[in-house]
């Protein structure tokens, strides 16, 4: 058990349950059937454990040299062997339950952990850094979409919605570790960017993600009225993401604004259901 605690301690487990409520509350927007829908959500949680259990497990020595005591591969919690060995277990169970949804679901989905992959494995140290961001999130909208019956890519509106989103999950993640990234050589793009200029940045994607489903939402008759109060409320978490690092520097505040806008989004989709497949 001590070992299990470690290894979702590892996984990002915040990041990795809003990714995977995102990921069902997609399928449920494209009218998935039940145990569509079941398996998407599985299939997206394991993906994501994979990712977060390799990032840690790549970066615990650099961990171990700034003090990340609160990283579980530092404390000793867990080795770097066995946290390999979980997140290689990791992508290939989401790539074994992404099968029965699909071939194009499968590639889809191969793809995006490809591209999530590629950043813990060293883009993340170059100006490209912004990049695996953008792919994984903007094919992100298609797994729901090819896990139907038939399958189909998500609409255009959909694929900028989801790498806009990105490049500001990824603007802001990054934030509260500027200063312990650059002592170890990490300057991927935000920290070349700067730390306000990075976060405003962040602001400015939400809302054209926000935007952009409000486009796929214009056919949605009554709908439409939710899905306006939806955007307005997501303007709202991107201005009070721009004004809050223009008073003071940015923080996990930050991010958790943008991971309230992720959620705000997936409701706006969940509003507008049928308008999701190109």
């Amino acid at each position: 058990m001590r070992t299990i605690r470690a290894l979702w301690g590892a996984s990002h487990p915040g990041p990795s349950v809003v990714v995977t409520v995102l990921a069902v509350a997609l399928g449920i927007a494209a009218g998935l059937e039940p145990w569509r829908v079941v398996l998407l959500g599985a299939a997206v949680f394991c993906g994501q454990l994979s990712v977060g259990i390799s990032n840690d497990a790549i970066d615990h020595e650099r961990d171990r040299s700034v003090g990340r005591t609160d990283k579980p591969l530092v404390r000793g919690e867990v080795s770097a062997r066995t946290a390999w060995i979980a997140a290689i277990a990791s992508v290939a169970a989401a790539l074994v339950l992404s099968a029965p949804l699909g071939a194009g679901m499968l590639a889809a989905h191969a793809i995006a952990l490809a591209s999530a992959w590629s950043y813990n494995a060293g883009l993340k140290s170059t100006p490209v850094s912004i990049v695996p961001f953008v792919v994984s999130f903007g094919v992100f909208p298609s797994l729901a979409t090819l896990s139907a019956d038939p399958p189909a890519l998500a609409a255009w509106w959909a694929w900028v919605a989801g790498g806009a989103l990105g490049a500001a999950v990824h603007l802001t993640n990054v934030l509260p570790d500027l200063e312990d990234d650059r002592r170890t050589g990490v300057r991927g793009f935000a920290h070349r960017l700067g730390a306000r200029p990075a976060a405003a940045l962040a602001g400015i994607a939400v809302l054209i993600g926000a935007g952009a489903v409000l486009w796929g939402a214009v056919d949605a008759g009554p709908l439409g009225a939710v899905a306006w109060i939806l955007f307005a409320v997501v303007a709202a978490l991107a201005l009070a993401t721009v004004v809050r690092v223009i008073v003071r520097p940015p923080d996990r505040i930050v991010f958790r604004l943008v991971m309230a806008a992720a959620l705000l989004l997936a409701v706006q989709l969940v509003a507008t259901p049928g308008t999701l497949a190109s």
